[in-house]
This record gives structure tokens, C-alpha cells and sequence, in this order.
């Protein structure tokens, strides 16, 4: 007979690393979201957006935990794409 690990209380290590990977999908997603044009960072819209979705899918892929904040993540950096292009050709800021 075979047996399947319950879900415990207690993260793991792999959970812990796909939530820190998520969340730095997150500041990516901020920075081409137009974060780098108010701090004045050579943020490109289209390179730090296409980082922050392949992060949050490796962090989806990495944990069941975390699989939500992910996808969050994913929604977020799709958001960032389109909204830091935008901000990029109305600003005349370089966008690759």
C-alpha cells in the first residue's frame, strides 16, 4: 500500500523559496510598471516584465503553497507589460 505525505503546518524550504521568487515577481512587475521612470532607473518595461512572469511561473511550478500568490504574480507582470510600454512610448523611454 502505498502511502501520500499529508500537507503540514510547517512550510518547506521549497515553499519558502517560490514565495520569495513571487514577491521578487512582484518588485520586477513594479519597477516596468513605471516605478523606474519615477525613480529615474534605466527600467525597461519589456525585459523586467518578461523576468517577472518567467519568476512567477518557476515560483508556481516550485510550490502548491504558493500557487496563488503566483498567479497573482503572473496577472501583475502582464498588468506591468502593458501599462510600462505605454508609459514608455508616451515618455519617449527606451523599451527593450
Amino acid at each position: 500500500m502505498t502511502t501520500i505525505e499529508a500537507q503540514t503546518g510547517r512550510p518547506t524550504t521549497t515553499d519558502t523559496v517560490a514565495g520569495f521568487l513571487a514577491v521578487g515577481s512582484f518588485i520586477l512587475s513594479a519597477l516596468a510598471l513605471g516605478a523606474g521612470i519615477i525613480l529615474q532607473i534605466d527600467a525597461r518595461p519589456v525585459r523586467t516584465s518578461i523576468a517577472a512572469g518567467i519568476l512567477a511561473l518557476v515560483a508556481a511550478r516550485l510550490s502548491a503553497r504558493h500557487q496563488s500568490l503566483a498567479l497573482m504574480a503572473v496577472v501583475f507582470a502582464t498588468i506591468a507589460w502593458v501599462v510600462g510600454l505605454t508609459l514608455a512610448v508616451i515618455t519617449e523611454n527606451p523599451l527593450i
